[in-house]
């Protein structure tokens, strides 16, 4: 597994600039829209979880599960940044996931932050 295949983020030319940051330098926020979230609900297969048991006896990492949890987690923002996009944003500030087991059978990944109309100064 390569290391594009670890990360995450947006490419250069995006439609909807997503930060973790309550501003951005060179922009004023014209308009705030609301919360916006993208939300995906993972299950795990058999073979991984055979693989995650045997691998935490003998210590390392789970590269079958961070490469799970990498593209649920693109797959959140995805659909976090599509929701903006359709409310008319260009901007998500204060960016977050959020994540937990759900009812025992996946993970539940949740992309949020607040939709906005940001204007260049």
């Amino acid at each position: 597994m390569g290391i594009e295949e670890y990360g995450g983020g947006q490419g250069p030319q995006a439609d909807v600039l997503v930060v973790t940051t309550n501003d951005v330098p060179g922009y004023r926020v014209e308009r705030v829209i609301g919360e916006v979230f993208g939300l995906t609900v993972r299950s795990r297969h058999l073979g991984s979880q055979i693989g995650a048991g045997l691998k935490s006896m003998v210590g390392g990492e789970l590269k079958g599960l961070t490469k799970t949890l990498v593209q649920t987690r693109n797959q959140a923002m995805e659909r976090l940044i599509e929701q903006a996009h359709a409310r008319g944003a260009n901007g998500v500030l204060a960016f977050r996931f959020d994540v937990t087991e759900a009812a025992d059978v996946g993970t539940e990944v949740c992309a949020y932050g607040t939709a906005v109309v940001l204007a260049r100064e």
